[in-house]
């Protein structure tokens, strides 16, 4: 049983991340992207929700990726189209129904922003405007965030 909870919890309990533990958390989370690429499973739903933290004895979190149920075995040669994800999460190529196990890559660039800011960097009142932030690739950047 993980008992540290789901990372988004933890975000919001801190507001945000040092430098030092998110990269800790991104080394995790891109070895776990690494295994499972490897292993040709795309996750199509990375995001803070679907990662728990497990506390070890030092004060280190441990984290473990959760929710595969839009996970699809890919090949190299074939391009994926179902657009799957979450809003702010997803990958604008997701958005064009032509893509590969990348996406999750995209996931983690918006997690590890996340992490670092504290905010999101698609915005929107709705899924539908985060989305086309999303396509439009025009995220948002806040000096006092940083």
């Amino acid at each position: 049983m993980v008992e540290g909870g789901e990372l988004f919890g933890e975000l919001q309990k801190r507001g945000s991340f040092s430098e030092e533990v998110a990269g800790e958390l991104m080394v995790q989370l891109l070895s776990a992207v690494v295994y499972c690429h490897k292993h040709k499973i795309v996750h199509r739903d990375l995001k803070p929700e679907n990662i728990l933290l497990e506390k070890t004895s030092s004060d280190k979190l441990s984290l473990k990726v959760i929710d595969f149920g839009t996970a699809q075995a890919f090949s190299s040669c074939v391009k994926l189209r179902l657009t799957i994800g979450t809003a702010y999460y997803i990958a604008p190529e997701v958005l064009q129904k032509n893509y590969n196990e990348k996406c999750d890559v995209w996931s983690c660039g918006v997690i590890l922003y996340i992490l670092l800011s504290g905010t999101p960097p698609f915005i929107g009142r709705t899924d539908e405007e985060i989305i086309r932030s999303v396509q439009k690739i025009n995220f948002t950047y806040y000096s006092k965030d940083w």
